[in-house]
């Protein structure tokens, strides 16, 4: 009777431990409204200063959810600036710090060889809490320096949103 109760108490145990793996995860994603917000905000900061530019939201996997050109924006800004939302949320660092840091020579510079990596500075990982939530990117404005203050100011705009 003792030896069934324990192996009946093991098998138990035995089951809580395996639904303590569970088989799937959640995570934390930009709603679409939010993704605009934040796009929208960095538009009309380039805008305040005079600079026409593409902006783009990816989402953690890299999947664009927002994508605004301004009506004198280069063609190219568009996809310069998905690259560049596509490259900070895959690598979660600064395409300002990606272009340091994948300079010829540098231990990292093979990444600059995936097709839609772009090292140039105008990329920003978006992080709430320390919870990757994907990338903002803006490309026209005149040096990457401009196209990085916009995308700060995209990231400003939805900052209290993002925070849990």
């Amino acid at each position: 009777m003792i030896k069934k109760t324990a192996a009946v108490v093991l098998m138990v145990f035995g089951l809580v431990a395996v639904q303590a793996q569970e088989a799937v995860f959640t995570v934390k994603s930009l709603t679409p409204e939010t993704a605009l917000q934040a796009a929208k905000a960095a538009l009309e900061s380039c805008r305040k200063n005079g600079f026409q530019v593409a902006v783009a939201v990816v989402d953690r996997a890299g999947h664009t959810q927002v994508l605004l050109r301004d009506r004198f924006a280069g063609a190219h800004t568009l996809e310069a600036a998905t690259n560049k939302a596509w490259t900070a949320a895959s690598v979660r660092t600064s395409t300002t710090v990606l272009a340091a840091e994948t300079q010829a020579g540098k231990s990292m510079s093979g990444l600059r060889g995936l097709g839609r990596f772009l090292a140039a500075p105008g990329g920003l990982p978006i992080e709430g809490s320390g919870v990757s939530l994907g990338g903002i990117g803006v490309s026209g404005a005149p040096g990457g320096e401009a196209d990085e203050a916009c995308a700060q100011a995209g990231i400003k705009a939805i900052a209290e949103a993002i925070e849990f």
